[in-house]
């Protein structure tokens, strides 16, 4: 079965772009005068481009988090009203917006027609469809509960797509006012002060030493200001760059465990990323060693990762997970008490779940209540910068009203 790329018109005239599968282009004609679509051109999708995970075809979109959770979601529920993979996918890729989206599914959908497996076919495309997800679908698709494994994911999904949410709502109003505050002082320092400054220079008279400091940063500013941005902006492309490479990248992700209050931040954050899908894998049926073989891959941090699959060896030569977790030492206490707790109750995904739970609670607890103090700061912040810029203008001014009353 192939895929085509259509253009169409509706019944109202308006045209209409998709994918469309069908023995031959003359079956896919068919199928879409069935759905009342006037076809206006039908191309072939070429099966190398289909094979490829950044295929041209493909419009180089990737699936967003927030559409792929939605998508699977509708997958989900299609696969739970007893619909065929193939027949799920079908309908699933004519209801997302994403063109890119649509045409992957098609694609996924024409490998599963051809006798691959769903998961199999999800491969091709890596960057949208993790490890994790794969590693998901594989496991329902043996125990014969996809529906159910796809409902799990789908929350597993939503709930992160929450969590980013929450931290970009709360940090988008300190950022804005943060950029006004920047935007504010530069204003002062390369535009009033200079105007300010050269009216005292003409005097002649020794101006006080916080005025001469901020002459010398305004000059500074609208002399070099546009070098100063350049090396900043090269700073941070090599830094970048650096990331890069393994070993820096290793040494950065320690460091960043080792701060006092950050530090704790991160590893409260990914471990709870790691229990949640540890505990969405083991319930939908893969073996703890699997399942923590696909959750290390979520890890972004290298040094966490790394732990984790040591866990894995412990695991192989007999270790439990509790014990594997207490001896990796970058995993908190909640995780490795409710680990142990459920191991020995035989509940061992509620457990991981409860101390994901507890531990995204705390970490949005810490989140609020930082930026509730954030946005103060900023404020004092930015209060006392232009409060030393209008000082320094008026030290020199009570400095004359001064020499002129003595």
């Amino acid at each position: 079965m192939a895929v085509y790329e259509y253009v169409a018109l509706d019944h109202k005239g308006k045209k209409q772009k998709g994918v469309i599968s069908a023995d031959s282009s003359r079956q896919a004609r068919k199928d879409l005068q069935e759905r009342q679509l006037m076809p206006v051109s039908l191309d072939k999708v070429d099966k190398s481009a289909e094979a490829s995970s950044l295929g041209k075809w493909l419009g180089g979109g990737r699936i967003g988090n927030k559409e792929l959770a939605m998508l699977t979601r509708q997958l989900a529920t299609m696969i739970n009203a007893a619909a065929p993979v193939e027949e799920a996918l079908s309908m699933t890729a004519e209801q997302v917006e994403n063109p890119a989206a649509s045409k992957k599914l098609m694609a996924v959908r024409a490998r599963v027609m051809e006798g691959r497996r769903f998961s199999e076919a999800l491969a091709l495309y890596p960057n949208d469809f993790n490890q994790f997800y794969r590693s998901l679908i594989a496991s329902g698709e043996v125990s014969g509960a996809l529906g159910q494994v796809l409902e799990r994911l789908a929350d597993h999904l939503e709930k992160s797509q929450q969590l980013r949410n929450k931290i970009l709502t709360a940090t988008l109003y300190p950022a804005m006012l943060a950029l006004v505050a920047v935007v504010v002082v530069i204003i002062l320092m390369t535009f009033i002060v200079p105007k300010v400054a050269g009216q005292f220079e003409s005097m002649g008279q020794t101006l006080p030493f916080l005025t001469r400091t901020m002459i010398f940063l305004s000059d500074m500013m609208r002399d070099y200001g546009i070098f100063i941005l350049l090396a900043l902006a090269l700073a941070i492309l090599l830094f970048l760059r650096q990331l890069k490479q393994e070993k820096f990248r290793r040494r950065c992700d320690g460091w960043m465990l080792r701060l006092p209050l950050i530090g704790k931040l991160v590893r409260g954050l990914y471990a709870a990323r790691l229990a949640r899908t540890l505990s969405t894998l083991i319930a939908s049926g893969s073996p703890v060693m699997e399942g923590l073989r696909s959750a290390g891959q979520t890890m972004q941090n290298l040094v966490m990762r790394e732990a984790v699959e040591k866990m894995v060896t412990q695991i192989s030569e007999g270790s439990s997970l509790s014990r594997a977790l207490r001896n990796s030492g970058v995993f908190p206490g909640i995780v490795v008490y409710m680990a142990g707790a459920g191991e020995k109750s035989g509940q061992l995904p509620d457990m991981l779940e409860k101390s994901a739970d507890y531990l995204e609670g705390d970490f949005e607890t810490f989140i609020a209540t930082a930026l509730s103090l954030l946005e103060p700061g900023i404020i004092i912040i930015m209060g006392a910068i232009v409060a030393l810029i209008v000082l320094s203008i008026l030290l020199p001014i009570l400095q004359l009203n001064t020499m002129a009353l003595g």
